[in-house]
């Protein structure tokens, strides 16, 4: 009996190591990379720095939250840099129409959800590919963006919208502040809630949860209008920092929000996903960033070397997935 439970609990051990691997390796390799660089330069230690990074990684870090149970759930959401960019503005257009900041920052909210849930619509309902539909937002709300400001940046907002990019709460800012907070959060959801293990069911096995009485579509539309209010935030943020709302203020964040899931542990078939590897990810290519800055390295160098390295571990990422399938 002894030895039978000392092979369960082995099995189920080795189990939880090779479901966890890809966050150990990463968070392994965020250790290796700050030893190197506190090595390498005096300042990469420094607090200031190290806020630097946090502050840096929080818009990231927020769209890759909101990309995580889109991913887990079987899709993809090329739309949300975008979002964020269409959001910034329409903040800044309502605030200099003469509405209050947090009415116009509630609005913008209302209407990033609302953007997300009509992709949701579009997918679950009228059945068409994920990839496609929001290829197609994206056009579309980087369009609505360019059309409300003419294509020209619009500056100069009140102390209390800067305050969300610029403020600070004790030694941190709010943009560190809500990433942290939306992080804890959505560990929490994706772990404890029905919500949670539906959003991975989906990207599972979505005709066994129908099957099994679950609404799969309402599922599936309020993913997509999840990824679009943490789209939102990240416009408010953005915008809020640089007291200025770019029309293409967002563009591309998708890749790196896309790259961090999966470098977390998620896979881009479905039916798997980690908060917390998210987070890792999110912050291991911050600091990357940050000490291929502090080495001087010039900026397409920069570039070039962060894909690699993103190219590099997604390929080991989808070939260990390969290989768990085959067993």
């Amino acid at each position: 009996m002894k030895q039978y439970v000392t092979k369960e609990a082995k099995s189920l051990f080795a189990a939880m190591i090779n479901r966890s691997f890809p966050q150990i390796l990463l968070t392994l390799a965020l250790l290796i990379l700050i030893l190197i660089l506190s090595l390498t330069s005096e300042y990469f230690l420094a607090w200031k720095n190290f806020r630097n990074i946090l502050d840096q990684c929080s818009v990231y870090l927020i769209l890759s939250l909101g990309m995580a149970f889109v991913i887990a759930s079987g899709g993809i959401d090329l739309s949300v840099g975008s979002i964020a960019g269409m959001c910034g503005v329409i903040m800044a257009v309502l605030m200099h129409s003469g509405m209050q900041t947090y009415p116009a920052i509630l609005l913008s909210l209302g209407i990033g959800i609302a953007t997300g849930a009509v992709n949701g619509v579009i997918i679950s309902l009228i059945r068409i590919n994920p990839f496609i539909t929001t290829l197609a937002t994206m056009t579309i709300t980087r369009g609505i963006a360019l059309v409300l400001t003419g294509g020209v940046s619009i500056y100069g907002f009140e102390q209390s919208f800067k305050w969300w990019g610029t403020g600070n709460i004790g030694p941190l800012n709010p943009p560190i502040v809500l990433s942290l907070l939306l992080t804890l959060v959505s560990f929490l959801i994706m772990r404890r809630t029905l919500w949670g293990k539906y959003s991975l069911s989906l990207g599972g096995n979505a005709e066994a949860l129908r099957r099994s009485g679950v609404r799969i579509n309402l599922y599936r539309i309020s993913i997509y209008a999840v990824s679009g209010f943490c789209a939102a935030i990240a416009g408010l943020i953005m915008t809020a920092r640089l007291n200025s709302a770019a029309p293409l203020a967002g563009s591309t964040y998708e890749m790196d929000a896309i790259a961090a899931v999966v470098l977390g542990g998620g896979s881009l078939s479905g039916g798997s996903g980690s908060i917390f590897g998210v987070f890792i990810a999110c912050i291991t290519l911050s600091v990357l960033r940050n000490g291929l800055t502090l080495l001087s390295i010039p900026t397409y160098f920069q570039q070039l070397i962060t894909g690699g390295v993103i190219l590099i571990a997604i390929i080991i990422a989808q070939l260990r997935s390969n290989r768990d399938r085959l067993h």
